[in-house]
């Protein structure tokens, strides 16, 4: 079990990180609700090398957590982590909670959080969540303005880029709603010839701002203040992303190369009418609307809490209604 905090105690967090952006909001956001709920004392400890990590399983030490208070929880988020993840809790006891399906026997892990998409039948201890957890919080509707966001993701293995495509969508899109101003960032996968073709366009209400001129805070300070974001297919976090900030969320089409988890995943979110595609008509107003409540961060945190103050012989699943 999982012990209550007081004024003089802490819950104590090893957080390890791969140094992958993506990776380091996902426990990011896991670690925010977990301080909105608990009195917390979180170390960020850098990983980087996975082999090392079974070294220090097979040794029973971790030198990375020398000097440290003994952990609570010990939170991983990308395959680099798993080992080192298992490594500490052999050296120094505490909770392990595996933010993705892994590569190793979930079994191995205390708690596991694995997207529905992944479609999990094994038998470890999981919650299966929607999409990924990221590190975004809900927008307050005072601070919302008329703006829109427009979020472009590039080439991926899961969906053919399309540039001309994408370029017509935006334009189109833009182009109708002359009273809205339109900001278009994009991601490290752009192609350079993207921003090029979208410059020449030359919308009034539409500006550009590439990756490399935000910060680190710039995209969520933005999703507070837009009320609708659109997103590129390939984009799935910012998709969940925009979700998270309780934005009204369209999908700028791209196609897929075949089907697969991720592909299966957006799908699934049109069917429950939390997305919607762009199209032409513009069919689309009917179904721009914020998903109030969305948060998996808060949701699987609750979730977690409860389970590990459940009886060890006590198995939680939480499926999606």
């Amino acid at each position: 079990m999982i012990r209550e905090t007081h004024s003089t105690q802490t819950f104590v967090v090893w957080r390890l990180l791969d140094g992958k952006p993506g990776h380091q909001h996902q426990s990011q956001g896991l670690v925010q609700a977990l301080q909105a709920r608990l009195a917390l004392q979180v170390f960020d400890l850098q990983i980087k090398d996975a082999g090392h990590g079974w070294l220090s399983w097979l040794l029973g030490q971790w030198p990375a957590g020398e000097g440290l208070p003994a952990p609570d929880l010990i939170i991983g988020a990308g395959h680099a982590t798993h080992a080192h993840m298992l490594a500490a809790k052999r050296a120094y006891g505490g909770k392990t909670v595996c933010m993705m399906q892994p590569s190793l026997p979930a079994e191995l892990f205390d708690l596991c959080l694995i997207p529905e998409h992944d479609q999990y039948r094994g038998f470890a201890s999981f919650i299966e969540t929607r999409g990924v957890i990221n590190h975004i919080q809900p927008a307050s509707k005072v601070q919302q303005t008329e703006q829109v966001l427009i979020m472009v993701g590039g080439p991926s293995k899961h969906f053919e880029w399309d540039e001309l495509g994408v370029v017509a969508q935006v334009y189109d899109l833009v182009r109708k709603h002359p009273d809205q101003h339109y900001v278009l960032t994009t991601s490290r996968r752009t192609p350079a010839s993207f921003i090029s073709a979208m410059q020449r366009v030359r919308l009034a209400n539409l500006e550009i701002v590439a990756i490399t001129d935000t910060g680190p805070g710039w995209l969520p300070a933005k999703l507070a203040t837009v009320s609708a974001a659109w997103v590129t297919e390939d984009s799935v976090s910012m998709v969940y992303e925009a979700l998270t900030a309780q934005v009204a969320v369209g999908i700028i089409n791209l196609t897929a190369k075949r089907a697969s988890r991720v592909s299966r995943g957006i799908e699934k979110l049109i069917d429950r009418q939390l997305v919607t595609r762009y199209d032409p008509y513009g069919l689309y107003r009917q179904f721009m609307r914020p998903v109030l409540g969305f948060n998996e961060a808060s949701r699987c945190c609750d979730l977690l809490l409860a389970h590990f103050n459940r009886p060890a012989s006590s198995r939680l699943v939480s499926r999606l209604i």
